[in-house]
């Protein structure tokens, strides 16, 4: 996916890719290397360099991320005397040897831009100022030594270290916010950077789903540039998939979307990426000004300002912003009257014309569906005359599967006794029940009562799923009650504990745990019973882990069992493995895991990452529509509240063969393997919503771009509204066009009072049957006469098919 990413960043106006360098993914053990597949670090530099873009290599190389524990491989954890990012010799040892790894092979391909490369900055550490006084002395010390480390790498170009409020000289610090217009670097003789726009958020499980309004987006973007910024990037452009057991947290979902221009799926998000593509061309047409130009303040009202840069040769260009986040304002500029939305910047590149507002979204919007598609049988199960899918079975043992690990008086940490080999681990004691018990017959049940420090757990009584408790993305330790059934005699108790992504950030996060610290029972006759310090049996991970059943080259292994009919159902700890073929067309796909519980999924031994569709609370606080004024925060404007957190698994296309492929899924709690479905990400329709008096013109723009100043306003050619299909598709009918003024959004727009009939059969002419088309709001096209005194409007909506 990497090339057509790129391309369409590229196309979107940007500039730069920056990527992180994740050490975990590269060093699997100490001095065993991997650079394959997905973690090919110079074939993604190739590609961005192969598109005439520049790249930001971020190699931290502590990440953070939402990635698992935050990049740094677990084993060093397990390097005695480790501490992790401080004034520690073995992390030092160890961090110094990778960093010098990357650069080493970025100089032996001659990336770096003093190479002639694409690589035009370098990151050591990320977002240490927010820890560093935790460590006290020894964090400053680091901090300064990390520097030191990186200078002395001799790459030919600067290194930033981001959020770093005490950046050592050598360095230069940049700002990560929603906000960075009030950011200013330490030393007055650095540039301003901005690494870390934040368009959206990520998601964790049981949470609902974060949004950020491309007007507040925008609106940061012109601010920043207002007040003298000289580089932003997206932090995500494209957010992506965390595939396998990849995201940290704890409890970040698999879907690392995080509402970016550029979706999970690779499809351009619109109205966003549109309308931050006006926003990049509207700026690049102001570089001469904004980096030659000597800037002067002026203040317009209460909480309305002109940032204006102005150079001897006549190149002028102005920001005007109105802060206000409730009213729009007309303020006097040059002795011109300008109208500013609420919450808005005006772009102004000849301090005469405004050709962009960031709060005018002119660019079209996207209706993106997820079509289902019945699971296709292989063609080489359909050649053997058999119908349907055919699904096999592996079924977990509840506890110890084989002999045990070791066995101990009393509770263990999770993550020291799997080293993160696995999510899975089982504790495992039996309890004697005396038949005496008055529970036995009086139908009143004991209860179990367990605290973990994290993340999930199943419990087990003589093989029997009894119950599933887990904490969360705020909160990751959890305690339940729960009624248990015993009976006379031997009873097992068996808690399958689980991680969901390990620490990724924070002061000393490298020694959270996870897992249970104490299991008590009460109702019993001899009151309440301890069993924290009882002798328990440890099995680290699953059988199906251990015999690698989800691999290619199991296909054929004995460990499947072929189901007569249907596959059992609502089952825990069972393994589904069936042959499917891939879903007809070119759409990416998401793998739709709503009628299961929670686990697993790989595809021809790809793992796709862990599914857990839980709901969010419907007590959350989420919107019908985001008011995109004033300042963002995570949960402003949230959607899906009451509503799984991820149904769909982003399945990348490369992964699947023509036929014949390898679908394993590994359920934990039980769920309805004949109702898994392949889902298509289908652009379904295109809408666009434009006034006459939209500031973006094409005419109006390329008379800029030729350096024509002082192009008069009432000149400027008549505003179009343009649509675009995904490639491959065509605009096959308008369900709806109106010029005048009507009312709604995409999906249920209507007529209003004002309404030229000639407004279909127009839209019709210009774009049916065409991948792209552009509707002039002028005289040839339209009664612009109609309704006087009316600043008309042109809503349109096209089916892409």
């Amino acid at each position: 996916m990497w090339p057509g990413l790129v391309q369409l960043a590229k196309e979107g106006g940007v500039d730069a890719i920056e990527t992180y360098v994740f050490w975990n993914g590269h060093e699997l053990s100490p001095d065993i290397y991997y650079f394959g597949g997905r973690y090919d670090l110079v074939k993604f530099c190739k590609i961005v360099q192969q598109a005439g873009m520049y790249l930001i290599l971020r190699i931290g190389p502590f990440v953070a991320a939402e990635w698992n524990f935050g990049g740094v491989p677990v084993w060093l954890h397990y390097v005695p005397g480790t501490v992790f990012r401080t004034d520690n010799e073995p992390f030092k040892y160890h961090m110094k040897k990778f960093t010098t790894l990357i650069v080493n092979m970025m100089k032996k391909e001659r990336l770096f831009a003093s190479q002639g490369g694409p690589i035009i900055l370098a990151q050591v550490e990320n977002e240490y100022g927010f820890y560093e006084s935790a460590y006290g002395e020894g964090g400053k010390r680091y901090a300064q030594w990390a520097a030191n480390m990186a200078v002395s790498q001799n790459t030919g170009v600067p290194w930033i270290m981001c959020q770093q409020f005490d950046p050592p000289p050598t360095v230069i610090d940049t700002c990560n916010s929603f906000y960075c217009d009030h950011f200013k670097p330490i030393s007055p003789n650095k540039p301003k950077f901005w690494t870390e726009n934040w368009p959206g958020w990520f998601k964790t499980f049981g949470a609902s789903d974060p949004h950020r309004p491309p007007e507040d987006v925008a609106f940061s973007v012109a601010r920043f540039f207002q007040k003298g910024g000289s580089l932003q990037n997206y932090y995500m452009y494209h957010g992506g998939t965390n595939f396998g057991r990849t995201s940290g947290g704890p409890f970040i979902t698999t879907s690392y979307d995080y509402d970016a221009p550029i979706d999970e799926y690779g499809l351009a998000r619109c109205p966003k990426w549109g309308h931050l593509k006006d926003l990049h061309r509207s700026i690049k047409l102001c570089e001469r000004a904004l980096l030659n130009g000597q800037p002067t303040f002026l203040s317009l009202g209460p909480s309305q300002e002109a940032d204006v840069y102005e150079e001897s040769s006549g190149a002028c260009v102005a920001f005007i912003s109105n802060m206000d986040d409730i009213n729009g304002k007309t303020v006097v500029f040059r002795n011109t009257s300008l109208y500013l939305p609420a919450w808005s910047v005006s772009i102004l590149p000849d301090c005469k014309n405004v050709v962009f507002n960031t709060a005018k979204v002119g660019a079209q919007t996207s209706t993106v569906e997820m079509i289902p598609t019945e699971l296709l049988a292989s063609t080489a199960s359909a050649n053997k005359g058999l119908k349907g899918v055919q699904w096999q079975v592996f079924k977990e043992r509840a506890g110890i599967w084989d002999t045990a690990d070791f066995t101990k008086n009393g509770l263990v940490d999770h993550i020291n006794t799997t080293k993160d080999t696995t999510d899975y681990l089982w504790y495992t004691t039996s309890l004697l029940v005396h038949g005496t018990e008055e529970f036995l017959t009086s139908g009143k049940s004991p209860m179990l009562i367990v605290e973990s420090k994290g993340h999930a757990m199943h419990v087990f009584i003589n093989q029997k799923l009894q119950v599933s408790a887990s904490g969360n993305g705020t909160v990751p330790s959890f305690k339940f009650t729960t009624p248990i059934s015993l009976k006379a005699g031997k009873n097992e108790i068996a808690l399958l504990s689980m991680t969901v992504g390990l620490q990724n950030a924070g002061a000393f996060y490298e020694w959270v745990g996870a897992g249970p610290t104490s299991v008590r029972i009460v109702g019993m006759r001899n009151g309440t019973m301890d069993l924290s310090t009882n002798t328990w049996r440890y099995k680290i991970g699953l059988q199906g882990e251990h015999l690698r059943i989800y691999d290619r080259d199991d296909l054929n292994s004995a460990n499947w069992v072929s189901t007569s009919s249907a596959p059992p159902k609502q089952q825990p700890l069972t393994w589904y493995k069936a042959l499917v073929d891939p879903p007809p067309g070119k759409e990416p796909v998401g793998l739709d895991m709503i009628h299961m519980g929670k686990g697993l999924a790989w595809l021809n031994g790809n793992e796709i990452g862990r599914y857990w569709p839980i709901k969010a609370s419907i007590n959350e606080k989420c919107v019908q529509k985001c008011d995109y004024r004033g300042k963002f925060m995570p949960n402003k404007c949230n959607t899906g509240c009451g509503e799984p957190t991820q149904r769909w698994y982003h399945v990348p296309r490369s992964w699947f063969k023509p036929s014949g492929n390898t679908l394993v899924i590994f359920e934990e709690k039980g769920g309805d393997p004949t109702q898994i479905r392949f889902s298509k990400r289908k652009v379904s329709s295109v809408c666009a919503h434009i006034s006459q008096d939209h500031p973006l013109s094409e005419d109006m723009i390329e008379s800029l771009q030729k350096g024509e100043t002082g192009y008069p306003y009432k000149k400027k050619a008549s505003v179009s509204l343009n649509l675009k299909c995904p490639v491959s598709t065509q605009i096959s009918d308008v369900k709806f066009a109106s010029f005048g003024d009507p009312v709604g959004n995409c999906g249920a727009y209507a007529v209003g009072e004002c309404h030229d009939p000639n407004s279909v059969s127009m839209v019709q002419k210009a774009c049916l049957n065409r991948n792209e088309c552009q509707v002039e709001l002028s005289g040839e096209n339209f009664d612009i006469e109609l309704c006087p005194n009316l600043v008309k409007k042109l809503a349109v909506e096209a089916v892409c098919s």
